[in-house]
């Protein structure tokens, strides 16, 4: 894959989409989606979600993020959310940057026993529910400043919708909006100071980059036209011969959280940091070549990124690589100057509460990889999984699977 060209250049020429603001083409390229709202999709280089990067740079680019946040706060004692499912990791990344931060993120996954503690709807998106499942509900009740971390503002209407719904619920005086690229235009900007002006409370963003994308009147029937064109001859990977699937225990703490889905303290932050380097060894010991991707699972972000940074730590000489599995469906075309040249495609393995369907990986065929260590947490290691994703994943390289227990704790009563 040519990293030289511009990775939204092909969409650019075919749609007429333009993306302006400096800066902004270093995060961003471009793909093209089946959605009725919004015909292009921007697809972040730096949060390794679709393009499998260096886990260094994701994780860089989000400590880099909560910098600009921590300028906003008067110290570090703050309550962290990030959007399910691109920004899991991100959110987790910014509460690092806070060191006292408390961090949770939203899920599209219900959990029995835990009572939603609010949710909101992200309109443009393919599936809009989130939730909310803190296992202690008093810790998003505490009179501190709210961080909301999305990879992406392109309106800010999930945002708004978010604070608007949890200010309902626990009135604050200081809300920071967090992303690696504001896209927001007047329109939008008057729309927060009305919220912020109705609410009484001050809310600040900040960013890594900003600008505008600018779309041409008739983008969403082009749009709709080049999908039609696109799916009769897709990216989709050809299978190849079976390659060996080993299992690594990590020997993952079973009171330590896989992730913010209920929530993520300071002292969980520490415990994982003393955990990582061994578990790093554990995976080490049984990959070999010089090119390994560590691939999380949909929400399950986090932890594949931290492992996948200790693992290369572990091996100074090996390109470690980073992205996750998605709901997100995006079509592939294997061009140069196209952000999504490839996919896998693959049914869900974790009993979603939306039912059955596709779930998609995203430029790990055609990769290059001589190993990929698939991380998931025990909810979707099932039977599906190793009909599914599992087998499309051998048929590229070896894989070793590591599966992380799900939350145990029980919620507060």
């Amino acid at each position: 894959m040519n990293e030289n060209v511009w990775s939204g250049a092909w969409v650019a020429e075919r749609l007429g989409v333009r993306i302006v603001g400096e800066g902004l083409p270093g995060l961003v390229g471009m793909a093209v989606r089946r959605n009725p709202r919004r015909a292009h999709l921007l697809v972040s280089t730096v949060l390794g979600k679709h393009v499998p990067t260096d886990p260094r740079v994701v994780y860089g680019a989000g400590i880099r993020l909560g910098g600009l946040v921590r300028a906003r706060l008067d110290g570090d004692d703050a309550i962290v959310l990030g959007y399910a499912e691109t920004a899991t990791a991100l959110g987790h990344s910014v509460a690092d940057a806070l060191a006292g931060a408390y961090y949770l993120h939203s899920t599209r996954r219900p959990v029995p026993g835990f009572t939603p503690y609010g949710a909101f709807e992200e309109e443009h998106s393919h599936a809009t529910s989130h939730l909310m499942l803190p296992a202690d509900p008093a810790m998003l009740d505490r009179d501190v400043p709210l961080v909301l971390v999305d990879d992406e503002l392109s309106t800010g209407r999930t945002v708004l919708n978010t604070i608007e719904a949890l200010h309902a619920v626990r009135p604050r005086g200081h809300y920071v909006v967090a992303a690696l690229v504001d896209l927001r235009g007047e329109a939008d900007w008057a729309r927060m100071r009305e919220l912020e002006a109705r609410l009484g409370a001050r809310i600040e963003t900040v960013a890594l980059a900003a600008g505008r994308v600018e779309l041409p009147d008739d983008i969403l029937d082009a749009g709709r036209a080049l999908v039609d064109e696109l799916e009769q001859h897709g990216g989709q990977a050809v299978p190849g011969e079976s390659h060996p699937v080993m299992r690594a225990d990590l020997m993952w703490p079973e009171d330590l959280p896989d992730g913010g889905r209920h929530g993520f303290l300071p002292e969980h932050r520490a415990r994982l940091e003393k955990e990582l380097p061994a578990m790093a060894e554990r995976v080490a010991d049984l990959v070999e070549g010089r090119r390994v991707l560590v691939l999380g699972f949909e929400e399950l972000m986090y932890a594949p990124l931290r492992l996948a940074e200790a693992l290369a730590d572990a091996l100074p000489d090996v390109d470690v690589r980073y992205s996750t599995t998605t709901r997100s469906p995006v079509l592939a075309v294997d061009e140069p100057g196209y952000a999504i040249r490839t996919r896998l495609v693959f049914p869900a393995h974790d009993d979603p509460a939306d039912g059955p369907g596709d779930r998609y990986a995203y430029n790990v065929a055609g990769g290059g990889f001589d190993a990929i260590v698939l991380m998931v947490d025990d909810a979707g290691d099932t039977e599906a999984l190793s009909g599914g994703l599992l087998e499309r994943l051998a048929q590229l390289a070896p894989v070793v699977l590591a599966a992380v227990p799900s939350y145990r704790g029980e919620p507060a009563p």
